[in-house]
């Protein structure tokens, strides 16, 4: 199993525009982030983890010629508006694009994005089918299992995701004990870090920090990185040796 990040930023990115702050005017490439998003490669099958607004780019820019899934945390803009720009890969593969989403999700796809379900299309549409998952693990490809993991943005429901010994769990603010469960023997762990300060939908630093040192992977990432935060070099300065900041382009082999 291969995991490159295709984002790793906020909603606004990074550089935030207009911006002139250490960290936007930073000539270090990890230092530029796409909105959050991965790519799972997984015995040849790709899937993608949220259609932020940068998707074409991320599918440019890491040279994604195949899409065999999307599996959506929730439905935030910055996590679904990139999602019409799924029709080359229909026209190139000659089949729809199965989706997994939340009921919640599900109703924002349909409602943003209302062209696609019309009854009567209008050509070069995307085309999608939408696969309704709840809390509970569901089965990819016939034969991978994916565990939903529940956590708290706020007051909004966001899916993480397991598969196998890898755990993504990104715009968590809190995670009930139940949960927290499901992502323990997890090996590689990413989690949502926005900065250092304290923030009232994403974890900060020391609260990433504490789910790592209670699951206990082998590594940990950290991804959603703000402006606020600092640069890739002053981050990883202070983290445990296990804790590495993620960037835009970084692949995992498993």
């Amino acid at each position: 199993m291969k995991i490159t990040f295709l984002g790793t930023g906020t909603s606004q990115g990074v550089p935030v525009i207009a911006c002139k702050c250490s960290v936007c005017v930073s000539t270090n490439k990890k230092d530029k982030r796409y909105r959050s998003s991965i790519l799972i490669n997984l015995e040849g099958k790709n899937i993608v983890v949220d259609t932020g607004p940068d998707f074409r780019s991320q599918m440019l820019a890491n040279d994604v010629e195949q899409l065999d899934a999307i599996l959506f945390t929730h439905e935030h803009k910055d996590h679904i508006a990139g999602l019409d720009d799924v029709r080359p890969f229909n026209f190139r593969q000659g089949s729809p694009i199965p989706v997994y989403c939340s009921v919640e999700v599900d109703k924002a796809i349909k409602r943003e994005y209302h062209y696609i379900f019309a009854d009567q299309k209008y050509p070069g549409i995307p085309e999608l089918t939408l696969e309704t998952i709840n809390n509970q693990p569901f089965i990819l490809f016939e034969k991978q299992e994916v565990i939903p993991i529940e956590v708290q943005h706020y007051k909004m429901k966001v899916f993480g995701f397991r598969i196998n010994d890898f755990t993504y769990i990104t715009d968590a603010k809190t995670i009930e004990s139940d949960e927290i469960k499901k992502i323990y023997g997890t090996k590689i762990l990413v989690v949502n870090a926005l900065r250092h300060e304290s923030h009232i939908s994403h974890f900060n630093l020391q609260e990433a920090l504490n789910l790592i040192d209670l699951i206990k992977p082998e590594k940990a990432y950290l991804t959603h990185i703000s402006h606020l935060f600092g640069t890739q070099q002053d981050i990883e300065a202070h983290l445990p040796n296990n804790v590495f900041v993620a960037y835009d382009g970084l692949e995992i082999l498993m």
